[in-house]
């Protein structure tokens, strides 16, 4: 029997919109089937060859997404931050989702961790909780569709400006603090690639390069390329 305790029912409270949508019984079941966990950073979430890990409400911490080739490539899809809601580590309680999606822990990471069968008997007789799970979905492939029209069709200047704004637009600061083979992998590129870029970039006076991270100099004209202008 899992272990009964009320400590994380705010938690859950805030992190679900459909929480007011539940019964009190569903509530009281989705507390009861709720643990907390720890991921330690670069620990494997989730993928294709393990058993359904279940819904993770974030605390702290950063997900990473990504797609792995057979010869060891791979594209990042998205990344989760606290907060956020991991639904694809659950994919199997959703019908006709079947993709080889992999999870890692980019830092050390707190989550509560659902019931994959309890989150499945919720949708399947809640219809707030089984909406909000397809819009999840909906969001997630979205942003999937997003990186691979970035890594199909866009040239590396407009990718590199697109991270580096989006980077920004979540911390309000100017400065992303990643290395270049950090921001390589994120963009799903080549490490020369992005020091090649970021060295023009550098040179055209839209950023300056620091060890261990950019400082963006010139956030109009980024976003002009952005933009594809």
């Amino acid at each position: 029997m899992p272990e009964k305790t009320n400590d994380h029912r705010g938690c859950l409270a805030c992190g679900f919109p459909f929480w007011d949508d539940l019964t009190p019984d569903e509530q009281d079941m989705l507390c009861r089937y709720t643990r907390p966990v720890h991921y330690a950073k670069g620990a494997r979430v989730h993928s294709p060859l393990e058993s359904c890990v279940g819904i993770l409400l974030l605390r702290s911490g950063q997900l990473r997404a990504y797609l792995l080739s057979e010869d060891g490539r791979d594209v990042t899809l998205y990344r989760l931050f606290g907060g956020e809601v991991c639904i694809l580590s659950a994919s199997c309680v959703m019908d006709s989702v079947n993709i080889d999606l992999y999870i890692d822990a980019e830092e050390d990471t707190e989550a509560y961790c659902i019931s994959a069968g309890v989150f499945r008997k919720l949708m399947q007789q809640n219809v707030h909780v089984r909406c909000y799970a397809y819009q999840m979905t909906a969001e997630r492939f979205s942003d999937s569709m997003w990186t691979m029209q970035q890594v199909l069709f866009m040239s590396a200047d407009r990718r590199l400006a697109i991270f580096l704004s989006d980077e920004l637009a979540k911390t309000g600061g100017d400065e992303v603090r990643m290395t270049h083979d950090q921001i390589a992998k994120y963009m799903g590129s080549a490490r020369e690639v992005v020091s090649r870029m970021l060295k023009y970039f550098a040179q055209e006076g839209w950023v300056r390069l620091y060890r261990g991270g950019v400082q963006v100099l010139d956030k109009k004209k980024l976003q002009q390329l952005a933009r594809g202008q």
